[in-house]
């Protein structure tokens, strides 16, 4: 079967988000949209595992996880950038944590990075296209962090 609308390649996705509800929920919300979503992960340890092990396009975490909720997300965030300058990695916060916010956004020049709080994400049809913006090295900061 030959296909007649050259379809590009779902982008592969890891999620790490420590609440189940919020993890499935953009687990299914990422599909809806044509992502694959490759691994799921809980905490920044099995971020990490996960990304070694999947390769993915694109990382998604949360930046408060196990087991200290502070920033081990961000963190992980920062050091799997520091391996794959290339990764695109969006964080998700309640919070702004300015002490490694900094730090991602200087890594892999700045390129391919987004960090946007939860509760200002107002339109489903905006994050898609903010995640597709930093999948192709784009930038997506919310205004609060900067």
């Amino acid at each position: 079967m030959h296909d007649q609308h050259q379809q590009a390649p779902a982008i592969r996705v890891v999620l790490a988000e420590d609440g189940i509800l919020l993890r499935e929920g953009l687990a299914g919300l990422l599909q809806r949209f044509g992502f694959r979503v490759a691994a799921m992960a809980g905490d920044a340890g099995g971020l990490h595992a996960a990304a070694a092990e999947h390769e993915p396009d694109l990382v998604i975490t949360d930046i408060r996880m196990p087991p200290s909720f502070t920033d081990e997300g961000l963190r992980a965030a920062v050091d799997l950038r520091r391996t794959r300058p290339g990764l695109a990695v969006v964080v998700l916060s309640q919070y702004v944590q300015h002490a490694y916010a900094a730090d991602l956004l200087d890594s892999g020049d700045g390129r391919g990075i987004g960090y946007l709080l939860k509760d200002r994400v107002a339109d489903v049809e905006e994050f898609i296209t903010a995640l597709r913006r930093v999948c192709s090295g784009g930038t997506v900061v919310d205004p609060q962090v900067t």
